[in-house]
């Protein structure tokens, strides 16, 4: 009678101990996505505090740029206001990308402004920022793979179907940003 007990127990416990297991895991790696999100927007958030003073030091010397200078307000402001991983919110991010730059080739024709050590501090900060947040993205989309896959193989998608565990979106370049540049000088 104990054998059948212990036979009964290793039936029933198994394949609960599996399902534990296999929803720990889930649980483990979304929260790994939700964390290097958080990076994410810390770095963002750096930015975002960046970009007003960037603006102000070009605004005194590119009086003319008044529609880049409104773009560029209004998208971190839009990015800003979207707090959380949607598609919304990774274009907001995109649109900042495709001002920055062109922001700074303004600033860049200017030689006075060049030479303003705030721009130059400021240009400074951006560009370490840039870089962190290009970090901080990847790290974000290999954790959203890892996630994924969890979400996607079985048995484990079946855990995950169960608990409604969904497919999470990466932080991707547009097509156009993929083309190789070309730089004239």
């Amino acid at each position: 009678m104990d054998g059948a007990i212990i036979v009964g127990i290793l039936i029933i416990g198994f394949p609960l101990l599996v399902l534990i297991f296999i929803y720990n895991g889930h649980v483990n790696r979304r929260n790994a996505v939700d964390y290097a999100y958080a990076s994410i927007d810390v770095q963002l958030k750096k930015r975002w505090d960046l970009i007003p003073n960037l603006v102000n030091t070009v605004k005194g010397f590119a009086k003319h740029e008044k529609e880049l200078l409104e773009s560029i307000t209004r998208s971190r402001q839009q990015a800003r206001d979207t707090h959380d991983d949607s598609y919304e919110r990774f274009e907001g991010e995109r649109r900042i990308d495709d001002e920055l730059p062109r922001l700074i080739a303004v600033a860049e024709s200017y030689p006075e402004l060049k030479s303003d050590k705030q721009f130059l501090n400021l240009q400074r900060n951006l560009t370490e920022v840039e870089s962190q947040i290009a970090a901080a993205r990847r790290a974000y989309n290999a954790a959203v793979m890892n996630y994924n896959n969890g979400v996607d193989m079985f048995p484990s998608s079946v855990v995950a179907s169960m608990f409604s565990f969904k497919r999470r979106q990466h932080f991707e370049t547009r097509a156009d940003e993929r083309r190789n540049q070309s730089v004239n000088l």
